[in-house]
């Protein structure tokens, strides 16, 4: 059974209960455009008590909000179809720029005028196979426009993020913005702060893993949202022209399927380890993430020189986990990467990370008192080994007796 399969099953069920049911949202609108939906949510006249009781497994996900999640068969993959059912609502005031204050059950018209954008706004009866547009969907999907329902003023001064999400939807469809949505966007862009940082760097996420990554950048900066969530780099990036020119190519070179580490380093290289350090603490990233997006832009040119850098400098480079990130974001800035290409597939890997010849261990047991010279004993004899000067641990013990 298909994701869509058993999203259909659900609304069939809903329907013979006697329910008013129909796919909703971004589903409806992928299918209109012939794309495979990620995952299928269903609208529905049912309450929550009875969406559990026609179903046998089921997880009240967002009871407040009306919204039950319907466990389905196993896939393949070990994990269960799960497809989320939501009461036809309307939305009380927003006083936190997120949740509303209360939640009524309503038609599904009412619903459709509480979402985003009218291309998010439809529904779909997949047993009827007919489309439910009570908010002009059809008409901006067949002119390609993206637009706010209703007053854009009030569906961003629900929900701050949907001033982000209305960008990256922008890029990834290909669609532009319509201009009182712009208008009220580039208004209150400066409010995206009151919004976490964690909802922040997701959306930011989902825009530099896709494909369209350089001109969602181009249209934050544009329409006034990149400085209000990166204060600490945009203006390092966007202080000339020519700077933020070189950011979009190499952003547009990089892999189609770039994860966000990659995608993000490949943004703030031109700023330094330091304030990409200090972005990543901002948007709460993971330590991995923070680490891999720093490291990859403390070395964003390291690879340049790798034809002339010892191997003791160069290896140690080679056996990170970055490396292929690193690789290519070289590639994606016009430089090339062949020569550590090929090192990286001719070399053994005991060659390029071979057993120390000298440990601590050694040091000690040879007399030799613990304390700051350890370190320094230690990476010499260790770049002495990678560069082939010593073979032995003789031959380390004895360099280490000359230090």
């Amino acid at each position: 059974m298909t994701e869509r399969e058993f999203a259909l099953d659900v609304v069939r069920r809903l329907a013979a209960a006697g329910y008013i049911t129909y796919w909703a949202g971004g589903c409806v609108r992928d299918e209109l455009l012939g794309l495979a939906p990620a995952d299928y949510d269903v609208a529905s006249n049912a309450r929550p008590e009875q969406v559990v009781k026609l179903f046998r497994r089921t997880v009240e996900v967002g009871a407040s909000f009306g919204v039950v999640e319907v466990i389905g068969p196993r896939r393949e993959d070990d994990t269960h179809h799960k497809v989320q059912v939501a009461t036809f609502r309307s939305d009380g005031a927003y006083l936190d720029g997120r949740h509303p204050e209360s939640v009524t059950y309503a038609t599904a018209e009412e619903d459709a005028s509480r979402r985003d954008f009218t291309i998010n706004g439809m529904f779909f009866d997949p047993v009827a196979e007919q489309v439910m547009d009570f908010v002009g969907g059809q008409q901006d999907l067949q002119a390609k426009i993206l637009r706010a329902i209703g007053d854009p003023r009030a569906r961003f001064q629900e929900d701050k993020l949907r001033l982000m999400r209305a960008v990256r939807m922008s890029a990834r469809f290909g669609f532009p913005i319509e201009e009182a949505t712009k208008a009220a966007i580039r208004e209150m862009a400066p409010q995206i702060t009151v919004v976490s940082a964690e909802r922040i760097a997701e959306e930011f996420r989902k825009m530099l893993e896709h494909p369209a990554r350089a001109g969602a950048m181009a249209q934050l900066r544009e329409i006034g949202l990149l400085s209000p969530i990166l204060p600490e780099i945009a203006k390092g990036l966007t202080a000339d022209e020519t700077t933020w020119d070189r950011v979009l190519r190499v952003l547009e070179s990089l892999p189609t399927k770039a994860e966000f580490p990659l995608a993000f380093a490949a943004m703030i290289h031109p700023v330094g380890k330091k304030l990409a350090g200090q972005a990543c603490r901002r948007l709460k990233l993971s330590n991995h993430e923070q680490a891999r997006v720093e490291w990859l832009a403390e070395h964003h040119l390291t690879l340049r020189d790798a034809e002339k850098m010892p191997k003791s400098r160069l290896y140690p480079l080679l056996i990170q986990p970055g490396i292929r990130d690193l690789i290519d974001l070289h590639r994606a800035m016009g430089q090339s990467p062949e020569f550590t290409e090929r090192i990286l597939r001719d070399t053994p890997p005991e060659t390029l990370n071979p057993p120390p010849l000298l440990t601590g261990d050694d040091l000690t047991a040879n007399g030799f008192t613990p304390g700051p010279m350890f370190k320094k004993i230690l990476q010499a004899t260790r770049d002495a080994q990678l560069d082939g000067e010593i073979t032995t641990l003789e031959e380390a013990m004895a360099m280490a007796g000359r230090m």
